[in-house]
């Protein structure tokens, strides 16, 4: 490891959501604590516990444009206010970003050096970064290479949330815009033009979701076979709604 990324290593804080009753993901959870730098585990929210979501604001998907076409299971809503938790804890820190990462997360350590040097070289206190596990973005503009990875911004955000640096003024930013809750957090990121919130990809960069082998997903909903067509119809209509606005150059 070279000096600029002791830097890094040394001043970027990791927040790591993990719900503590989560027996299939405490192994990897606690992986995570000496792969990633300064790292840190934080409790999830419940979504299915009444006391944790006290007070909290969730309406069906019209409170922002184009409305959402699908209501909030208590997973989403506890995803949603586990990552509101953690920009939280940016937003009050005196540190200018830092990484968060679900429990899920597998990193490749060939590749995942060059992710730390874009990171250094980009992320900022009103920077948001998503490093995300499949590759579905493509370029609006390109920012810089290093090695085998780059980093640009996409045309339309892609979706989950498994890995990603945020500032503290960005952190700030989605805060203020995330008051009321209308649909999944990863949603709500693809919506620049509500959040104000500009966001970058690193793309290749070596990451996983070990959702299988962590025993699945904790938001998946199920869905009667009669119903799965009308979703899929809904999905596709709202999807083509988020591409009518995408992130310029």
């Amino acid at each position: 490891m070279t000096g600029r990324e002791l830097t890094l290593t040394n001043a970027m804080k990791s927040l790591i959501i993990h719900m503590s009753s989560s027996i299939a993901r405490r192994g990897n959870a606690h992986r995570l604590l000496s792969a990633l730098p300064d790292a840190r585990l934080v409790e999830a929210v419940d979504g299915r516990d009444p006391v944790q979501v006290e007070g909290v604001q969730i309406m069906p998907g019209t409170h922002l444009d184009p409305a959402y076409p699908f209501t909030l299971g208590p997973g989403e809503v506890g995803c949603f206010l586990s990552h509101r938790k953690c920009w939280q804890m940016i937003a009050d820190d005196k540190a200018p970003f830092a990484l968060i990462a679900e429990d899920d997360l597998s990193i490749d350590p060939v590749i995942w050096p060059d992710v730390l040097k874009l990171i250094e070289r980009h992320a900022a206190e009103d920077s948001f970064i998503r490093i995300p596990a499949k590759n579905r973005e493509t370029a609006a503009s390109a920012i810089e290479t290093q090695g085998s990875a780059s980093l640009f911004v996409p045309r339309v955000i892609g979706l989950q949330t498994v890995c990603q640096v945020v500032g503290r003024g960005a952190a700030q930013r989605l805060l203020a815009a995330s008051e009321t809750l209308d649909r999944s957090v990863d949603t709500f990121l693809q919506m620049h033009w509500a959040t104000g919130q500009t966001i970058r990809t690193i793309l290749p960069n070596g990451v996983r979701e070990l959702t299988a082998e962590t025993g699945g997903s904790t938001i998946q909903k199920k869905t009667r076979t009669s119903a799965k067509l009308m979703r899929e119809i809904r999905r596709a209509l709202y999807r083509a709604k988020v591409r009518q606005r995408p992130q310029r150059a």
